[in-house]
């Protein structure tokens, strides 16, 4: 149960690991230690050239990643951002916790955010959007993008599932005002725990650092150009760091193991043009990261049976990645005991008081079924599938049980 990457975990991790525990070098800052580079600044320095930014601030986890995004761009108390009803809880908590109010939105077919229904949303008091490259697979970041510039709105990129992934030949992440990445277990690389922000803006790389280094300027200096802020000690630990970096060497190959296998399972499949149940629709299938084949019904309950004979479920019960299961959304507008611990200190604050009903969300989710290439994760609702490692014997045989039970599905 876990992620591409964790399957990638050898030597030149272990190496690293070893270099840290040998000095004991526990912090990614060693004052006394001349011409000491962290692995953590070395990790920022490594994906911030992988993905052709000019900043990168590793951070302890991916809602870290997002809390310090939503910082640098100053979301807070009165502000709205749009974020799709499928997403992990994460997504949305940590608007919630910058004190801005969630407006969740439908997603279309390809299990992203509909930009139809995003330009519905929007309000005055909408400040962001934040696209969420679900199960891999990139947002439609060109609808997005003209939607941001007529409304002037900022976008947080989230790429927690899908690091590496593209649209239209640009690293997802770089395409927004800034992204925000995991790297825990089940994501494709991993550093166990830990988290990315990137931005080409050097004023929002300075407020981000602030804000995940407690108010310091890049590189913990003491003045700077930019704002003073307050800030959280939100930075990445230097033996998450050892690995980290690590792990992003090899991320262009975890993406090819997964591509490979990923199109190895669709060739054996040979659905007909005209089969009800179909893998989803994709905004970039180049840039797809190919962790999760996704595989939707026409009916619910085609996708029922699909499951059943699967051993797996559909979308919809793939516990908090669906907003219907985020327990916490339904006491967010309740002053007595809102599930956020801050909104009810802003009285006039705009909060969800009622939990939306999204019936496209629902009914896609209810009729998709995610099959594993990469992302081994049952609460995502990807228990069933292949992994990168294995033989064609292997694929061939999963195919076969996936086939069969599409037909017998119908």
């Amino acid at each position: 149960m876990a992620g591409p990457g964790y399957s990638f975990l050898g030597d030149e991790e272990r190496n690293n690991v070893n270099k840290v525990l040998d000095t004991w070098g526990l912090t990614r800052f060693a004052y006394d230690v001349p011409n000491f580079t962290s692995f953590v600044r070395q990790t920022e320095e490594a994906f911030a050239s992988l993905a052709d930014v000019q900043h990168a601030i590793a951070v302890n986890s991916g809602t870290s990643a997002l809390i310090t995004s939503l910082a640098a761009l100053g979301i807070g108390p009165g502000d709205e951002v749009i974020v799709p009803g499928y997403t992990f809880v994460a997504s949305i908590g940590s608007i919630v916790l910058s004190g801005a109010t969630p407006v969740l939105a439908e997603i279309d077919d390809t299990l992203t955010i509909d930009p139809a229904d995003v330009e519905r949303k929007i309000t005055n008091r909408t400040k962001a959007i934040m696209p969420i490259h679900m199960l891999g697979a990139a947002c439609n970041m060109d609808a997005l993008c003209a939607l941001a510039r007529h409304h002037g709105l900022k976008i947080v990129e989230d790429v927690a599932q899908a690091c590496g992934g593209s649209f239209r030949g640009r690293r997802l992440g770089t395409i927004g005002n800034i992204g925000a990445f995991s790297l825990n277990p089940f994501k494709v690389i991993t550093s166990g725990e830990g988290g990315l922000v990137i931005t080409n803006d050097t004023h929002l790389y300075q407020r981000a650092y602030a804000f995940q280094d407690q108010g310091w300027f890049p590189l913990r200096r003491d003045t700077g150009n930019g704002d003073i802020l307050f800030g959280l000690n939100l930075r990445m630990a230097e033996l998450a760091g050892a690995v980290a970096v690590a792990q992003i060497t090899k991320l262009d190959r975890v993406l090819a193991a997964t591509r490979r296998a990923k199109s190895a399972l669709l060739s054996r499949l040979e659905l007909p043009d005209d089969c009800p149940i179909q893998p989803r629709r994709l905004n970039d299938e180049e840039g797809d990261c190919a962790t999760v084949l996704v595989i939707t019904c026409s009916e619910r309950e085609q996708a029922k049976r699909l499951a059943t004979t699967l051993g797996s479920k559909t979308l919809d019960d793939s516990g908090r990645h669906y907003y219907r299961n985020m327990s916490q959304l339904r006491l967010l507008g309740d002053r007595g005991k809102s599930s956020s611990v801050f909104h009810r200190h802003y009285a006039g604050d705009p909060v969800l008081r009622v939990l939306p009903s999204l019936t496209q969300t629902d009914d896609l989710l209810g009729r998709s079924i995610g099959v594993s290439i990469g992302v081994s994760d049952r609460y995502l609702g990807a228990g069933f599938g292949i992994s990168v490692r294995d033989n064609d014997a292997t694929i061939d045989a999963r195919a076969r049980t996936l086939c069969d039970a599409i037909f017998s599905a119908l």
